[in-house]
């Protein structure tokens, strides 16, 4: 019977789908496992073999989880806001949810051909009001909350108005704004509606705040630092630049330690997790206030060598300080704003980034040295950073090369306050001072006692104070764009107000178009029904605006993290429409068990779910405050991208074996168009690249065209990729995921070569074949055999197999497990084995890699019920322990014969029986050995 295998995936695919086989219940009395993968945004171009990878790991555990007995949650979803889609509208007018939808319609087929054993009843789309209604919830709660520092976590905001009612703000440890004004109880209980809201939001958790924000004219959009490489946007390559604008922002930074101390519980790895580490920033020093002459102005500068204050040459504002254009000078004032001008045009992520580039502009003020009370000239510089810290420093040329290499740029005097003097921690010798009179307390004094001693004297003379400062800043939570999800806010007075719960979720409007408005508001600004009316609680057309009872909506959408950031605790409860997940649910499956996802996401969604999750935990929604326990990044496949060679005279194509010598440029050409000899399809790229239908193409001699090759990330722009349907067409499914997990260890980059795939499908054809006695009827001697007892080497055989393929798996070495495999069939086939103890047992262990012949050849086998549903074969360490040993006899210390001996004997057992044999007998010819040497499990050596 011949291995069909698109008619088997076809038939295993169609069953599992009607028979919900990896449905997971909420209520099992098994043990919960939960495998989580992260969720793919639907693309127009489908996945390539690249994108499979994580599911096939996830779904290789999920399989075996579920086979150990237990009750294995594995779901699936789409991330389907999304920036390209919206494009896509605004290039053709098609509204983003048709594309998303033939989107998701594409992923849905590619995700089932490769035969993932995901629970559907629980797939989400963060697109779906169903969904975002919860999205919306979630905003709402963290609106009406605060982060009270005496608890250590998020409470209700209606805990803070009680605070104020009672003991106004002075006793109030709260996360808020910098500029917080103190006010009594009775201040408070005199404030307008109004004021109490504004000085609210300066604690809310979510609040209203004027932001630079990288914003890209080109998109009509605020971009997440995560969003511009090298300075453009990632999705079209086009200029950002700085600006103010009021948004929506999360107090992430109330959560920085927790953030960093969660990490020391989770099974995460360690270079994400420095990730992290360094994003979140966690400094440690002062902070100290210099006064600005001639000014009512203070500058607040954090700095972590405050023992070094005395070395303060200069201080640098960022470009967008607030002070900067309240201090800068007359005179100054044009050279200033053309550089403000031309920072504006840097992302933050290049100014940090840029080490050697020195610029900066001086704005004619100067700062008094709290101590010394000398001058010290303010200036602007790029390097520095509004919203780092407090967006200036203090600059000393003598302790820090950026500042000095701007020092001497700018020709800035440079004192030699620390002349002669060693200023690292290991060459101050240990030494007390008292009082801070002049730089010499810095002479001798250990780094930590200077520390502190800087400190204290800051503190004295109301200059400062000691500090923790962390790099992380609040996140910006708008986005100008449609396709997303709405905020549940209107607004009154100009102040937010939300949405109640029962109201939810608020849909978007459909618009005309999906730009912005002509007065720059946002593409909901194009929206002509988009007001609020409190009275019938409904949106309605905004012609009925009238300010008292309908209100103008909030015109901003949420950004693509606000629904990744809870997607995993939604699975658990997905259906309910009620509350978010049901406490019955939540306790049940508690949180992620393991969970497979790109590196590339370690200070976007896997930093701002932790935070959702934390605050979710405060808020007494969740069980715990991590939402999964063991992370895997999975490695890259790469492609092997083609190049033609085009000549300096822009019309000629050259052979790869010709280009030496020559000034050529590589063009990425289709891989489609080139065979496994490197050999370019010219008719076929002449028609794909109609610029060079006419061109010349110098060929090898023997008339062949050579493209070259190069191994790069796979990438449609790069036109290496290679579809999973064509593989699974020609290979199947099982074999593209056995290749995929052979080409090497899981959390490693490797290479697809789509010739390395035979290996793979000769495997299955094989293993196929070992099961030839349930496939095929007319194998009447092979099937008589089946019932008997296999030999003790196919126990052996099976039992090693058992016990390798469990250790990968816990150890998520799935390359060496497709080894083994392989290993295991040729030795039962070099056998002869066809005993159902064994053939049973291996397609058990086969089902988590390649589930779909093992689905068939177990209902060859005679069983009705889906092999998922099998018990992992136990291992049974007697049928690798060897009974016997072949021991080589010696004869002073040459060897001359070997006997079968069993290792239960005794050294007198053993030398007695090997005295006894002939061959000993013929070796000794009558003598008497002077000695018998034996030592057991190893040799026999007869002396003399």
């Amino acid at each position: 019977m011949q291995y069909n295998f698109n008619e088997i995936e076809a038939k295993w695919q169609k069953y599992w789908a009607e028979n919900q086989t990896f449905k997971a219940e909420n209520d099992s009395e098994k043990e919960k496992f939960y495998v989580l993968d992260m969720f793919p945004y639907p693309s127009g171009a489908g996945l390539h073999v690249g994108h499979p990878l994580g599911y096939i790991a996830s779904d290789i555990y999920a399989r075996y989880k579920r086979h150990k007995g237990f009750n294995v949650l594995h779901p699936q979803g789409y991330d389907s806001f999304g920036l390209p889609a919206e494009q896509y509208a605004i290039q053709t007018g098609q509204h983003p949810a048709v594309t998303t939808a033939a989107n998701i319609k594409t992923y849905r087929r590619q995700l089932d051909q490769l035969g993932f054993s995901f629970d559907w009843s629980r797939e989400v789309r963060t697109s779906s009001p169903e969904y975002y209604k919860w999205t919306q919830w979630i905003f709402i709660q963290i609106f009406n909350s605060w982060y009270n520092k005496d608890t250590d976590k998020a409470e209700d905001i209606e805990t803070l108005i009680s605070k104020f009612s009672t003991d106004g703000n002075a006793n109030v440890n709260a996360v808020c704004d910098d500029d917080i004004e103190a006010f009594t109880a009775d201040d408070w209980t005199a404030f307008s509606d109004v004021k109490k809201q504004e000085i609210l939001l300066q604690y809310r958790l979510t609040y209203l705040a004027d932001t630079e924000v990288n914003w890209c004219p080109a998109l009509g959009t605020v971009l997440a630092n995560d969003e511009i490489v090298n300075g453009v946007s990632e999705r079209g390559g086009h200029p950002v630049i700085r600006k103010k604008m009021t948004q929506w922002s999360m107090r992430i930074s109330a959560y920085a330690q927790r953030l960093l101390d969660g990490l020391n519980k989770i099974d995460w790895p360690q270079p994400l997790k420095d990730s992290q580490t360094n994003w979140i920033g966690r400094s440690q020093g002062a902070s100290a206030i210099f006064n600005v002459k001639e000014h009512e102005e203070k500058i607040e500068v954090f700095t972590t060598r405050p023992d070094t204050i005395f070395g303060v040459s200069f201080m640098t504002l960022a470009p967008e300080h607030e002070l900067v254009g309240k201090i800068t000078t007359p005179d100054q004032k044009a050279e200033v704003e053309a550089y403000i001008e031309a920072t504006a045009k840097r992302s933050e992520r290049d100014r940090m980034a840029d080490v050697k580039t020195i610029s900066g502009a001086f704005t004619g003020a100067y700062a008094e040295h709290p101590f010394t009370k000398e001058p010290i000239p303010i200036w602007i510089g790029d390097y520095v950073l509004a919203g780092y810290g407090t967006g200036a420093v203090m600059s000393v040329p003598c302790g820090d090369q950026r500042d000095y290499d701007f020092a001497k740029h700018f020709n800035i005097d440079i004192p030699n306050v620390f002349e002669g003097v060693d200023i690292s921690e290991e060459a101050f010798a240990d030494k007390e001072k008292t009082v801070i009179t002049n730089s010499d307390f810095l002479n001798g004094l250990p780094y930590k006692k200077a520390m502190k001693l800087a400190i204290y004297e800051l503190e004295k003379i109301g200059h400062g104070e000691g500090k923790i400062n962390y790099r992380l800043r609040d996140a910006v939570f708008s986005r100008q764009r449609y396709w997303g999800e709405p905020f549940p806010v209107y607004y009154v007075d100009g102040m937010p107000q939300m949405i109640a719960k029962e109201h939810l979720p608020i849909e978007l409007p459909e618009v005309e178009k999906y730009l912005p408005t002509e007065t720059g508001e946002p593409p909901l600004g194009n929206a002509e029904v988009w007001a609020w009316d409190t009275v019938a609680n409904k949106v309605v057309n905004n012609s009925e605006i009238n300010n008292t009872t309908v209100f103008p909506l909030e015109l901003n959408t949420m950004p693509g993290w606000a629904g990744s950031s809870q997607y995993f605790n939604r699975y658990m409860d997905p259906h309910n429409n009620e509350e978010i997940f049901s406490e019955k649910a939540i306790n049940y499956w508690q949180d992620v068990d393991l969970y497979i996802g790109g590196s590339e996401h370690a200070t976007g969604h896997l930093l701002y779910s932790r935070f959702w999750q934390k605050f979710m935990f405060d808020k007494g929604l969740v069980p715990k405050d991590e939402f999964a326990k063991k992370l895997i990044n999975q490695g890259m496949i790469t492609g092997t991208s083609a190049f033609v060679y085009r000549d300096e005279d822009g019309k000629t194509l050259v052979s790869k074996g010709l280009v030496d010598g020559r000034n050529v440029t590589p063009i990425h050409a289709d891989v489609s168009l080139v065979n496994a000899s490197d050999e370019l399809d010219i008719e076929g790229f002449k028609k794909w690249r109609d610029e060079f239908a006419d061109a010349k193409f110098i060929t090898e001699d023997d008339g062949t065209f050579k493209v070259g090759r190069e191994v790069e990330k796979m990438s449609k722009s790069k036109y290496n990729v290679v579809n999973p349907d064509a593989i699974c067409e020609e290979y199947g499914a099982d074999s593209l995921r056995l290749y995929e997990m052979f080409l090497g260890p899981l959390e490693q980059s490797k290479p697809w070569n789509t010739a390395g795939i035979t290996g793979a499908h000769g495997f299955l054809k094989k293993l196929w074949k070992l099961y030839t006695p349930f496939l095929d009827e007319t194998a009447v001697a092979e099937r008589s055999r089946s019932e008997e007892e296999p030999s003790k080497e196919s126990w052996k055989t099976l039992h090693k197999t058992i016990k390798k393929v469990e250790e990968d798996i816990e150890n998520f070495s799935f390359n060496t497990s497709v080894s083994t495999f392989m290993i295991c069939v040729n030795e039962l086939s070099s056998q002869k084995c066809v005993s159902r103890k064994v053939l049973e047992p291996l397609a058990i262990l086969v089902s988590p890699y390649a589930p779909h012949i093992a689905e068939e050849l177990w209902s060859k086998l005679g069983h009705t019920d889906s092999i998922a549903t099998a018990p992992f074969p136990k291992f049974e360490e007697k049928y690798i322990k060897e009974s016997d040993k072949e021991y080589p006899i010696s004869f002073n210390g040459k060897m001359k014969f070997t006997m079968q001996l069993s290792l239960d004997l005794s050294k007198d057992e053993i030398e007695a029986a090997v005295m006894a044999h002939e061959k000993t007998q013929q070796q000794l010819a009558g003598r008497t050995p002077k000695k018998v040497i034996v030592v057991p499990g190893k040799i026999v050596n007869i002396v003399g």
